[in-house]
């Protein structure tokens, strides 16, 4: 079974408990801080993923990270997905739970990268366009690229919307190749 599936099945699993037991921003929070360590701690993911180290090494090494400030249901779940020989896709898992999350409460999750910092009056507009085009609330990264030149990229799930300087000057450039 292809680890995003596992991941999907895991992380759907823990959305529904979380929901039913009330504590669903308390797990959330929990999860994206495992997030947040795991993508600073490279070393932690490779031990997680190796198939040689024992479960009970790699439950001990969760609980001592983890245990004092996460939720209980979020270290009993690390344990059992350690224990069914899951521990390799934790990560997966956690970002999964993230998106089934946004989902579940109507967040959509978009990136603009500009070539300057963008005012929060431009951010708050941009926001609010999405919003109205998606319904959905939105929850906006700001990244800066000055090798865009001018103007800005928006990234929404699997759609962009290029309207940087870089892009036309590109596909002017395509243009004239066709030629």
């Amino acid at each position: 079974m292809s680890e995003y599936r596992v991941a999907s099945r895991y992380a759907k699993a823990l959305l529904d408990l979380a929901i039913e037991q009330k504590n669903l921003e308390q797990v959330k929070q929990d999860l994206a801080q495992f997030i947040a360590v795991l993508k600073g701690h490279e070393e932690l993911r490779a031990v997680l993923s190796n198939p040689i180290i024992k479960h009970d090494k790699k439950n001990s090494i969760l609980t001592a990270i983890f245990a004092e400030q996460f939720h209980p249901h979020v270290t009993a779940f690390f344990e059992i997905m350690v224990n069914k020989g899951r521990a390799g896709v934790l990560y997966a898992t956690a970002q999964e739970f993230i998106q089934l999350y946004n989902r579940y409460h109507q967040i959509v999750q978009a990136k603009v990268v500009s070539a300057a910092p963008l005012s929060e009056a431009n951010k708050k507009s941009i926001e609010d366009v999405i919003a109205r085009s998606t319904g959905h609330q939105v929850v906006l990264e700001n990244a800066v690229d000055p090798e865009l030149i001018g103007g800005f990229t928006i990234t929404i799930g699997d759609k962009q919307l290029d309207a940087s300087l870089l892009g036309r000057l590109t596909k002017l450039e395509r243009s004239f190749a066709a030629v």
